[in-house]
């Protein structure tokens, strides 16, 4: 294993990328919430909170989430839930601003915000990256330093490594089980390598560069499809690897992946998040690179890297020679299972699944206990890394305190890649079932609290032989019908696909869903009807942020009923994007059935699912907190999701911009701790000490003191 390096800037890298996520999560979240959730929202969360006879912390131990909080401030569970994600843009925009803010504590206050609004969230908020985000934000509070509680903090810690390997075991885990499990579904398009010519369209919220790519020829979408398999099962082995080449070449893979995913598609914070977790592959060196600023791994960390020598070390050598035969090896695995041949007659590259679902069983229970212990040795690796580096630094003061701090992280990381063994095995049963008892319970004691989860994304290709679309209707006299155009999802044919992401429209996500089947397999649709009928703003907002927009502005339909068509992207020779229609469809069929308030159709469906509880009369506010609540909704009322978050992400770039003008002006000048030693406390110098025993500007500490 390759010697490791000091972790500050690809963890200071980490933890600001996550609280840009933070920002997304909270604020798409916090537009939404008095249309989903409120009192005559289409799923109230006061339901999920009913008052009990219980204590608070027999509460708690239920549903673990901190509105059982609300009524002790004089808050309702709707407003509990807007002040939760206040809070929590506000404390992400300050880790995203402030270095200082990145601390443990910080994070563990915006991981308790969100799986707080989680418990609450129900069908909504049951989405793979909101649980990613959950984990993610788990393991920032492992990663994080504390600074909060502490006059310094320094810049590197001797068990940074080991926290940040658990990093990237969970980009690990969610890039190998989403190859994964496009083969064991048993798709028909994914064996078939087709299943990108029916992706673009059928996704939930298509981009317009998703219409472009739709357009490229059957055989480069088949090699696109060998390309995800690639990069989903091959490479992220490459995550362990000895080679930091090797380690930057599984990055940059990952990388490229999720921006051609970006550009293709509306996966809110997903894909942004997945190369925050991709970080954890870099090391000081490279990311000083990207600074402009480069830091050797060894000696003296303000220095570049001198040119190589001639002639190159054994070690280069080998190393060379082992990167060479892994890019070799992986490309002849390509070929090999797709049965890459090129076509020079057809000018093409032709490929085709060259292994039986038997064989790819059999293959997947072979490799993933290996794959646990590879995992594991790389974890050991680190461990005693971390612990040499404990023995260097020094005073006996500080040796035992980082041997402290090194045993509590190790002892925590192991026990998280040993829970994690029950999902990540559930890719293959009989591996899950060779594991120690123990782990399953382990696993049970913190399912609740989302450490650790199952992953899996685009198991299934949907809207093959077309896309199925939900399209509402409205009418005053039952006779003449008016479509209701939402602002993101797909509606009408001459309508651009929106971009919306970083925000995440989840009624026009679970509308997709809701298309895959009846409506009575997504019970929330029956009070989306409702209220559409009664005419309640906030819901209305969910459809169209501009009022004037939505055709029965002037008041709420009479009647409404809900069809269901078949999209498809136009080719090129039917119309070019503009003034020509995007979409061809066709009708299908009736989805719900006309209905008008008080009809005993929507009526049963509504007593059915338990919908038809009468909302509690809000009392007027009276506290100061509801009151401030109420004027920060009507403030932020006008904007839309993507307006909103692009307004904070604006505002995090003019501050760094700032920032950065103010530290040019005054000609660079480092922070006064760098220039006097004297008010260094121990802490700092013993963390000195480690850099110094590691090869780490030992000259400069030590000509401190001659000058002192």
């Amino acid at each position: 294993m390759a010697a490791v390096a000091e972790l500050a800037r690809p963890r200071a890298l980490f933890l600001a990328g996550l609280a840009a996520v933070y920002i997304a999560a909270f604020g798409s979240l916090y537009v939404q919430i008095p249309g989903l959730y409120g009192r005559e929202g289409l799923l109230p969360a006061r339901r999920v909170l009913r008052l009990s006879g219980k204590g608070l912390w027999e509460q708690l131990r239920d549903v673990p989430t901190l509105l059982w909080l609300g009524p002790r401030l004089g808050l309702d569970t709707e407003q509990g839930m807007e002040l939760l994600c206040l809070l929590g843009m506000l404390a992400a925009l300050g880790a995203l601003l402030c270095d200082r803010l990145r601390d443990c504590l910080v994070f563990a206050l915006l991981r308790m915000f969100y799986l707080s609004l989680y418990q609450v969230g129900q069908v909504f908020l049951y989405f793979q990256w909101d649980s990613l985000l959950l984990e993610a934000g788990f393991l920032a509070v492992l990663v994080a330093p504390l600074r909060l509680l502490r006059r310094g903090s320094p810049a590197w810690r001797p068990h940074d490594a080991v926290t940040f390997w658990a990093v990237r075991w969970l980009l690990f885990r969610l890039m190998f089980a989403s190859g994964v499990v496009k083969l064991t579904s048993r798709c028909p398009t994914w064996w078939g390598l087709t299943a990108l010519t029916y992706h673009y369209e059928s996704q939930c919220i298509p981009t317009p560069g998703a219409w472009l790519a739709h357009q490229l020829p059957v055989w480069l979408q088949k090699l696109s499809v060998v390309a995800t398999y690639v990069i989903e099962v091959a490479v992220p082995v490459l995550f362990f690897a000895p080679l930091r080449r090797l380690r930057l070449f599984a990055f940059y893979c990952q990388v490229l992946l999720q921006v051609l995913i970006i550009l293709t598609g509306n996966y809110n914070f997903f894909n942004a998040l997945t190369i925050v977790l991709a970080f954890s592959l870099l090391d000081e060196e490279h990311v000083g690179r990207w600074l402009g600023r480069p830091r050797r791994r060894h000696g003296n960390g303000s220095e570049p890297l001198p040119a190589p020598g001639w002639p190159p070390s054994l070690g280069s050598v080998l190393g060379t020679l082992l990167e060479l035969g892994t890019y070799g090896l992986l490309l002849c695995w390509t070929v090999r299972c797709f049965g890459l041949q090129l076509d020079w007659d057809r000018r093409l590259l032709d490929s085709k699944v060259a292994f039986t679902y038997h064989e790819f069983t059999t293959w997947l229970r072979t490799v993933t206990l290996p794959l646990v212990g590879v995992a594991f040795l790389s974890l050991s690796w680190e461990i005693l890394v971390a612990m040499y580096r404990c023995a260097c630094v020094r005073g006996c003061f500080w040796k035992l305190w980082a041997t402290l701090q090194w045993a509590i992280m190790a002892t925590a990381t192991v026990g998280l890649f040993a829970v994690s063994l029950v999902p990540f095995t559930y890719i293959e049963h009989e591996s899950n079932g060779k594991l120690w008892p123990g782990i399953h319970r382990m696993f049970g004691a913190v399912e609740r609290f989302q450490v650790v989860n199952s992953y899996g994304l685009f198991r299934r290709m949907t809207g093959v032989g077309g896309r199925p679309e939900v399209i509402l209707e409205g009418s005053y006299d039952g006779h003449s019908w008016t479509e209701i155009e939402f602002m993101y999802k797909p509606g009408n044919v001459s309508v651009a696909p929106a971009v919306v992401a970083p925000h995440q429209p989840r009624l026009d996500w679970q509308l997709w869903f809701a298309a895959l089947g009846p409506h009575q397999g997504s019970p929330w649709f029956s009070a989306l009807v409702l209220r559409l009928l009664q005419g309640q703003p906030d819901v209305i907002r969910l459809v169209q942020t501009d009022e004037s927009r939505y055709p029965f502005h002037g008041r709420p339909p009479t009647f409404l009923r809900a069809q269901l068509y078949k999209y498809w992207f136009t080719a090129p020779g039917e119309g070019s994007p503009g003034s020509a229609p995007w979409w061809r469809r066709q009708h299908v069929q009736e989805f719900f059935p006309a209905v008008s308030l008080g009809h005993p159709t929507l009526e049963s469906l509504l007593s059915q699912h338990g919908l038809k509880d009468k909302p509690p009369v809000r009392r007027r506010a009276e506290a100061a907190l509801p009151r401030l609540l109420a004027a920060v909704r009507r403030l932020c009322q006008p904007f839309s999701g993507p307006v909103l978050l692009w307004s904070l992400y604006l505002v995090a770039a003019t501050a760094g911009l700032l920032r950065a003008l103010a530290r040019r002006a005054r000609g660079g000048t480092p922070p006064a701790r760098h220039k006097a030693p004297r008010e260094r406390n121990g802490a700092q110098r013993g963390a000195e000490g480690a850099r110094g025993a590691d090869g780490a500007r030992p000259e400069g500490r030590h000509g401190n003191k001659r000058k002192k």
